[in-house]
């Protein structure tokens, strides 16, 4: 017999080892279709993860932030199918969530441009609609463990990856794309959320867009982004593998406030912050930041 705890404190037994998945069945349907991922004793493993031994078991879904993250995971597998389904000479080097999203890394032998976005986005609509199921496969490689790796087969291929990854590419359906950088070896960012009105909330025009100078300020730029959103102000954040300079002359053009994040800011805590028009507000405490634009706007 093996005894499952839930969050709330209840007990379920069961007379054999069981999927999370079934476990999630077992408590609703409603549940089983929104399940994308569990928690075993901690530890974040997929929906067919087999519990064979007593356990405390909670249910991800998209609506936590470990939920919304395991579906940009997962959007990067469906990316890198829809591009080489399209593109079959493109070779994908890496893919990871980023910020609100998440981004693939292809090389290829002819360098895509902003025209083949909706294209490729077209394409991995279809494959969520078609419903692929994503399985790990067993890998034997200690090192592989060692650095929370594992192999994912989706349709005709497999990645190696960190998981855990959704059952089914069905419960991708809030997703866009919305960037390509570089020549030929290129990256394609996108955003994906739990639902259409999140999606839709998010395309919304921002009043600030924080802006990262390099790849090692890219936690920080987000937790400025999340911390601005808390107190009201719709934010976004420029994560992109780009040249700061030509992130903020983009985002001058539409945008009221530039809130930059670069070595010195995330070192002392702060931000600089900057207007469309070319005001330079200078360096600023996060929390006085909040508090200012969160103001109503006259």
């Amino acid at each position: 017999m093996i005894q499952i705890t839930l969050p709330n404190g209840s007990l379920r037994e069961y007379d054999q080892p069981l999927s999370v998945h079934e476990v999630a069945a077992s408590i609703g349907p409603g549940l089983a279709n929104a399940a994308v991922a569990g928690r075993v004793n901690g530890m974040l493993v997929d929906c067919e993860f087999m519990i064979e031994a007593d356990a405390r078991v909670s249910i991800v879904t998209p609506q936590e932030p470990d939920g919304l993250e395991i579906l940009r995971r997962s959007c990067t597998l469906m990316l890198a199918m829809a591009v080489k389904q399209l593109h079959p000479h493109a070779q994908m080097r890496t893919g990871s969530t980023l910020g609100d999203g998440f981004f693939c890394e292809f090389a290829v032998e002819r360098a895509l441009t902003p025209v083949d976005l909706p294209l490729i986005e077209t394409r991995m609509q279809s494959l969520a609609a078609t419903n692929h199921s994503i399985r790990r496969r067993e890998t034997p490689s200690p090192s592989m463990h060692a650095e929370n790796l594992s192999i994912y087969r989706l349709g005709d291929s497999e990645y190696l990856t960190t998981g855990p990854h959704v059952p089914t590419t069905k419960v991708l359906q809030a997703f866009a794309l919305d960037h390509i950088s570089g020549t030929l070896q290129q990256r394609i960012y996108g955003t994906c959320w739990s639902s259409h009105q999140e999606l839709q909330h998010w395309r919304l025009p921002p009043r600030v867009m924080v802006v990262s100078m390099g790849e090692h300020q890219v936690t920080y730029a987000q937790s400025v982004t999340e911390t601005l959103r808390r107190t009201g102000v719709h934010a976004l954040a420029d994560l992109r593998d780009e040249k700061v300079r030509y992130k903020i002359r983009q985002h001058s053009q539409t945008v009221p406030y530039l809130v930059v994040v670069g070595e010195k800011e995330q070192a002392g805590g702060f931000v600089s912050v900057r207007s469309r028009s070319g005001e330079d507000f200078g360096r600023m405490g996060i929390e006085a930041v909040c508090a200012w634009l969160s103001q109503p706007e006259d």
